[in-house]
């Protein structure tokens, strides 16, 4: 939608960046690039001339290794007159080999589309001068992105570092926004509706009646296995300890202050007053941990919770043993079709349970959704940066962006992800279409590129409809979990400093190993008031202390 080079400026443009990145007066050694003087008011797409651009990019195995072949990026050539001459790496390569490339800074590309370069990557590539700000890029050349952060200024406040510097441009996806923001919960706890059912059962509303609701499902396994025609042993309350969204501890938010353990990276939370804390420390933490040994101790807990792999959890979920169970998705444990979940069939979310208090803990970063800071990088090699960054700047249209995320319309082939549509003011709109057996994951990736996008919670039903797989979950955070976050603020995604980023990262690996050895020992074993003590002492050993004061320093600045 934006209008960037102006016919007849391609010699200019070619001639911009004597002052830049590759000219006479580089400051690639400092990681900057004075911006060059072309009047923004002068440029549009497409090109009078065919210009070339060098790109890296990484595609996933299996799929259309040429970006060029794609249809995304053929329309985006004749859109723009530009032409990408790519380098390709396999995704599941690309771990290793990008490193490589990027110590190589004469072999370099103009820039790295789907970068998804860490903080601790980016201030290192600055340093070093491999790659360049973009601040300036994107104020004068950038103004579908401008829009984006004019739109939502905290976005803008992400990307940039401590001096202010943007060094790379980034992903964003918002489904939902704030408390209804589809990341908020990302471990759901799921229960057996049909087993509820079967035995005439009530949806647990507290913890002593999920505890019953457990119980019946223990005594009534040979009933259930009949009725379901289950083989194997029933598993009242299946998950894998201290793993991502298969953890359980969504289930203690309601004991103590009611924080829970939402972030089980660096186990930190928010209070109401805007003070970061440990919820290792908290009389909630204490008291669930204790009620989730007292589960186990029961033998109404996986035995193999604490060590099995994604693989067995996901078969024996799928084979039907489970009672409750947690996930991003419970499609992806379960034997289930979107139809049924969309109906509220077999299995729905557990809502948030009573003990002390009733509080769903959002994720921390989770109310600006779905972000990656690092996901395209423009290099001090590139000898114009400014007709880069206006191409890349395409890639922010709020009709362009969809495409790049999920995958386009129209193509030649069995299917597509879209069908070209109206919106309510007879504006053109990428509908998601129909996928019938089709694979959505294999659908978009065989369609779609990734790289710098953005698209936000306004642009559906606007420029483009929400995917189904996502819908439902949405309406499944709004109904059920967004009423019970009581919490006012999460911790953001700040951008640390390259000396913090690291102090952080030093302090939290014996952090984080003190505390999921410790959490899983005691839903094992149980613990003492002596233990309790002692681990609050091996926290502090450890540096828990300087670690929350890191980040109460980037809180503040946040919010300031």
């Amino acid at each position: 939608m934006s209008s960037i080079i102006k016919k007849g400026t391609v010699l200019a443009l070619s001639a911009i960046l004597l002052a830049g990145c590759g000219g006479s007066g580089s400051t690639g050694n400092t990681g900057t690039a004075p911006v060059a003087s072309v009047n923004v008011e002068d440029l549009t797409f497409p090109l009078a001339e065919k210009a070339t651009i060098k790109g890296l990019t990484n595609f996933p195995a299996g799929t259309e290794s040429e970006p060029n072949n794609r249809t995304i990026f053929k329309r985006l050539e004749e859109k723009t007159n530009v032409h990408v001459d790519w380098k390709t790496i396999q995704g599941d390569q690309w771990g290793d080999k990008i490193a490589l490339e990027m110590a190589n800074v004469k072999t370099l590309p103009d820039f790295i589309f789907n970068a998804g370069f860490g903080d601790t990557d980016l201030l290192k590539y600055a340093s070093q001068g491999v790659i360049i700000n973009l601040e300036d890029y994107i104020d004068k050349y950038m103004p579908n992105l401008q829009k984006v952060f004019e739109q939502a200024p905290e976005y803008r406040t992400m990307c940039e570092d401590a001096d202010g510097h943007i060094w790379a441009l980034p992903w964003i996806e918002q489904l939902g926004y704030e408390k209804t923001a589809i990341q908020t919960v990302g471990y759901m706890s799921f229960i057996n509706k049909d087993w509820l059912d079967f035995l005439n059962l009530e949806m647990p509303t507290t913890v002593d009646e999920f505890e019953q609701v457990l119980l019946a499902f223990q005594s009534n396994a040979d009933a259930l296995k009949a009725e379901f025609n289950i083989d194997g042993s029933i598993i009242p309350l299946a998950c894998i300890v201290n793993d991502g969204d298969q953890d359980p501890c969504i289930l203690i938010n309601g004991f103590g202050e009611g924080y829970g353990d939402p972030d089980r990276g660096r186990h930190i939370a928010v209070t109401d007053d805007k003070k970061v804390i440990s919820v290792a420390t908290t009389e909630g933490f204490k008291k669930g941990i204790a009620w989730l040994h007292k589960l186990y101790e029961e033998g109404l807990m996986d035995p193999e919770a604490f060590t099995q792999e994604w693989s067995t959890y996901v078969a024996k979920g799928k084979s039907g043993r489970y009672g409750v169970a947690f996930s991003w998705d419970i499609a992806n444990i379960a034997q289930i079709s979107m139809d049924d979940l969309i109906a509220g069939k077999g299995w729905v979310p557990l809502p948030a349970l009573t003990a002390d208090v009733r509080n769903i803990t959002p994720a921390n970063g989770s109310f600006t959704s779905g972000f990656d800071r690092g996901r395209c990088v423009v290099t001090s090699v590139c000898k114009n940066p400014a007709l880069v960054c206006a191409w890349l700047d395409q890639m922010y249209d709020p009709f362009q962006s969809p495409q790049n995320n999920w995958g386009t319309y129209g193509e030649d082939d069995d299917f597509d992800i879209f069908v070209l549509g109206k919106n309510a003011d007879g504006e053109d709109m990428l509908q998601h279409a129909p996928l019938g057996d089709a694979s959505p994951v294999e659908v978009r990736e065989a369609e779609s590129v990734g790289g710098p996008l953005a698209i936000l919670d306004s642009y559906y039903d606007k420029y483009v409809t929400c995917p189904d797989d996502a819908q439902y979950r949405l309406d499944w955070i709004k109904d059920i979990y967004t009423p019970d976050m009581n919490t006012k603020y999460v911790f953001p995604n700040v951008f640390m400093t390259r000396e913090d980023t690291k102090e952080a990262s030093n302090l939290i690996a014996d952090i984080s190993k003190c505390i999921n050895t410790a959490k899983s020992d005691w839903i094992m074993n149980g613990f003492t008031d002596a233990d309790w003590d002692q681990f609050q002492k091996d926290l502090e050993a450890y540096g828990l202390s300087k670690y929350l004061e890191i980040h109460q320093k980037y809180l503040d600045a946040y919010y300031k």
